[in-house]
C-alpha cells in the first residue's frame, strides 16, 4: 500500500507523479497544501480525482515553499521535498497552459 498521486492534462496524459509509502508522513504534506485531506485514506489515497485551477496550484506551491523554506532544504537533499515541489510545479505549468489540471489520489 502507498500513496500514488498523479497529475493529468486535458488529454489524459500523466504530467506529474508523486509516490509515498503508506507510513511516509510527507504524503500528508501534499494532501494539506492541495487542501485535499478528504482524499487521504491513511495508508493510500481513496481513488478520488479533483480538478485544480491555476490559482489553486499556485497557492499550493507557494504554501509548500513558504512552510518548508526554514524546515527543510528544497535544494535536493530530501527526495520527498523534491518530488512534492516538482509535482506542484508540473501541475501548475499544465494548469497555466490549459486553465486547470486534474489530480488523482490513489
Amino acid at each position: 500500500m502507498g500513496h500514488d498521486i498523479f497529475g493529468y492534462n486535458h488529454a489524459g496524459r500523466k504530467i506529474a507523479y508523486a509516490r509515498f509509502s503508506m507510513s511516509n508522513y510527507n504524503a500528508d504534506v501534499l494532501y494539506k497544501v492541495l487542501d485535499s485531506q478528504e482524499h487521504n485514506g491513511g495508508v493510500s489515497g481513496v481513488g478520488a480525482r479533483s480538478t485544480f485551477s491555476v490559482h489553486q496550484m499556485d497557492h499550493a506551491l507557494q504554501e509548500f515553499i513558504h512552510s518548508h523554506e526554514n524546515k527543510y532544504s528544497l535544494s535536493g537533499n530530501d527526495p520527498d521535498n523534491v518530488q512534492i515541489k516538482e509535482f506542484l510545479e508540473n501541475c501548475l505549468e499544465t494548469a497555466r497552459k490549459e486553465g486547470e489540471v486534474e489530480v488523482c489520489f490513489a
